[in-house]
């Protein structure tokens, strides 16, 4: 089998082939499917490896200790002969995996050969296909965890044993100073247990991932806003206790922990940081300051460890076993989140590679997992499943034979506040445009609409309406549960359809609505996304050009809080949020971006209805949507970003575009004027290209297989957040 090593004196890393370990009784032998690469611990190993002699010593005067003993014992070239012996030889790297049990010894009767588990130990659970576990070190994976999330187990261990070292409690402020891999798993912990949480780092996309995964605050260590946070927090007390998850050589986290700590509060060191405690900061507070070590109850004990020999519950409750299953049971509730701390995934023969990179700074990362061989790229129980794009198959010919000189006569399902403000207004004044009907559930709003937009008629009779044939085309803007409904049924009575998006909310909705254009040879369909009609947007993308590689867009959209009593609430019938205007952005993006998405992959912080929405393109070009809900109202709602071949474009919420440019010219940029009026999100120019095609029998203005890629990527952002993976978007032959 193989296995990655290291030699100590030379500083070499390497995969070996090394014999299979025996399966021992009181163990399990656990074949490897994801391990997990501890980007503080292990890097700090390798990078001393690098180190000369001296260097070595420096940074390890425990170890000069004891060879400094050694020579007082057994003389100078006895103890150099055994220090050197024991720099000179290949050492295991890895402490956190999750894999499959293959073979089980004797005495083990909680697991059996096939069953998936989690192990920990630097002795045990290292980076190797094949390794052999104690019974104290592995925990069954709950069902629906994916094996890459279960590898985080011993991780998830160490910074759970820190936090209740803490003793936290409902309703406190906890500082974390250091928002590595540890310290963001402090973040959610710490969340979960209904703390409020102020983070600290240096580096500010560790702030922010912090902050999407539940922090209330973070900030650089020097910066005032920290503090103004704490004050903020805390009524000016001070945070209930502060958890070292830093690493280095500086006493600033020490310092920063005693001047933010409130009087008699905790500090728990959890990292490997310098602790020169200043004595009168931490006397005059009367700091409790405690360690945290390892994984918990049980660590370096060769009896519980290694012969299996368990603590009695009742005076030890929480073991480093049990630990770790309480965090498996957390990950598969879903109250932590792993994957958005994941950077990179590599193949288990990269390793050494991965390790140049991550020592030399190239690989950026927060948690890197190696995947073994006979693992899927997005392998684990908990992996969405693939979502179909519908393919679309027409029954003929669909466009029904009209007078061009008589108006598009038109009938309106619903007239609701997003058709009477944002619809109607471009259609009542518009030549060649009749509004005959409109059809709602209650007589009142149907007189309403009536009365202000001149309705031929008004009605709740939905039948008489569809069955009209003078009627040319339906409106179809009711709320999203009846949405894919009502436009199969239109679509069965010949008529042509605008429906507001969503177009569906399940696949079997979308599947009916695809059903009823191949039953009846009509694909008259639009979708309501209107923001690739919007002037100022085509215009930026006119100028933006053609791509020739790849590109990166991120969409912002602050949704903002929704009002309470808004039938947007009513998740279980109408939808998520997501689901009901999602669709707007994706559309948006894949427009821009010239494409349909092949995959979907969608987080969201626990306890509210923020979401990050990652779409993968067939030409590698991605688009990052982030739709957040509890952001400054102040805030422009929607802001876009697109960068390829050295040109970003620039949207700011459909007032003003821009674009920069480093041609051989030099830089050129070009700003659009403000808009006069209101933003403009191309409402007016959607039902100018709609009329047209009702009116000509021409093409209509989207494509419909962009309409279904469009809502078939939708419904996979619920999907994947279901799943926690990847979803792909395989298109149906």
């Amino acid at each position: 089998m193989k296995q990655v090593v290291q030699n100590y004196k030379s500083g070499e890393l390497a995969v070996l082939d090394v014999p299979v370990p025996g399966c021992k009784p009181g163990g399990v032998l656990v074949r490897s499917a994801y391990s997990l690469i501890s980007t503080g611990t292990e890097l700090m190993k390798v990078s001393e490896a690098g180190m000369s002699m001296l260097g070595k010593a420096r940074s390890r005067p425990d170890q000069v200790a004891k060879v400094m003993q050694s020579v007082a014992t057994n003389g100078v070239p006895a103890t150099y002969r055994k220090v050197m012996g024991k720099l000179d030889s290949y050492t295991p790297l890895g402490y956190s995996l999750c894999g499959v049990v293959e073979q089980v010894g004797t005495g083990i009767d909680d697991v059996k050969v096939g069953d998936l588990v989690a192990c920990a130990g630097n002795e045990h659970a290292l980076h190797a296909e094949l390794n052999w576990v104690p019974k104290n070190l592995y925990a069954p994976v709950p069902d629906g965890l994916a094996p890459r999330h279960a590898a985080f187990g011993t991780v998830g261990s160490i910074a759970m044993q820190g936090v209740r070292q803490g003793e936290p409690q409902l309703g406190e402020v906890a500082l974390v100073i250091g928002l590595g891999l540890i310290g963001q798993l402090v973040v959610q912990l710490l969340t979960a247990s209904g703390v409020r949480v102020v983070g600290v780092d240096p580096d500010p996309a560790r702030c922010e991932l912090a902050e999407r995964l539940g922090a209330a605050a973070c900030g650089d260590p020097a910066s005032a806003a920290v503090e103004a946070a704490v004050a903020e927090l805390t009524g000016g007390h001070g945070v209930d206790q502060v958890y070292l998850a830093a690493g280095g050589g500086s006493n600033q986290p020490v310092e920063l922990a005693a001047r933010l700590c409130r009087d008699r509060g905790r500090v728990v060191d959890i990292g490997k940081c310098r602790l020169d405690l200043p004595w009168n900061a931490y006397y005059e507070k009367e700091l409790d300051v405690r360690f945290s070590r390892s994984y918990g109850p049980g660590r370096y004990d060769p009896e519980y460890e290694l012969e299996g020999r368990d603590y009695p519950i009742g005076y030890v409750r929480w073991t480093e076993r049990r630990n770790l299953a309480c965090f498996l049971d957390l990950l598969a509730r879903g109250r932590v989140d792993v994957e958005p701390l994941v950077s990179h995934v590599a193949d288990f023969d990269d390793a050494v590679e991965t390790y140049r990179r991550l020592k030399d700074g190239d690989l950026k990362a927060v948690a890197v997992l190696f995947r073994y061989p006979g693992q899927k790229e997005e392998a684990g129980g908990a992996q969405a499943p693939a979502v179909t794009v519908p393919a679309v198959r027409r029954g003929g010919a669909s466009a029904p034979a009209r007078s061009a000189n008589r108006p598009v006569r038109l009938a309106f399902l619903g007239a609701g506040n997003y058709a009477t403000s944002m619809l109607l207004p471009h259609l009542a004044q518009r030549d060649g445009v009749e509004l005959s009907t409109v059809v709602t559930t209650t007589a009142l709003s149907a007189a309403n609409a009536q009365r202000k937009f001149g309705f031929a008629e008004a009605t709740t009779d939905l039948d008489a309406v569809l069955g009209d044939k003078s009627i040319d085309a339906v409106f179809v803007v009711t709320r999203h549960s009846s949405h894919a409904e009502l436009t199969r049924r239109a679509l069965l009575a010949g008529k042509t359809v605008f429906v507001e998006k969503p177009l569906a909310l399940t696949e079997d909705e979308l599947a009916g609505v695809l059903a009823a254009v191949e039953e009846s040879g009509n694909d008259r369909l639009q979708v309501g996304f209107n923001r690739r009609f919007a002037p100022l947007l085509q215009e930026a993308r006119k100028r933006f050009g053609a791509r020739t590689g790849p590109a990166s867009l991120r969409y912002l959209v602050n949704a903002g809080r929704l009002g309470h009593g808004s039938w947007y609430l009513q998740q279980d019938t109408e939808g998520s949020r997501f689901a009901g205007e999602g669709g707007h952005f994706i559309d948006t993006a894949s427009w821009l971006l010239e494409a349909d998405p092949v995959s979907v992959y969608a987080v969201a912080p626990s306890g509210n209805e923020d979401l990050q929405v990652v779409l993968r393109y067939p030409d590698g070009s991605t688009a990052t949507i982030s739709y957040v809900t509890n952001g400054a109202a102040g805030f422009p709602k929607e802001t876009l970003d697109l960068v390829a071949d050295g040109k970003v474009l620039r949207l700011d919420d459909f007032v003003r575009a821009s674009l920069y440019s480093d041609g051989t010219a030099g830089r050129k940029r070009w700003v659009s004027s403000r808009l006069p009026k209101a933003r403009d999100k191309g409402q007016s120019a959607e039902l100018a290209a709609f009329i047209k095609a009702v009116r000509t029998g021409g093409p209509m203005p989207v494509p419909l297989e962009s309409l279904v890629a469009t809502t078939s990527a939708t419904l996979a952002v619920q999907a994947g957040l279901v799943g926690g993976a990847p979803v792909t978007l395989a298109r149906a032959r």
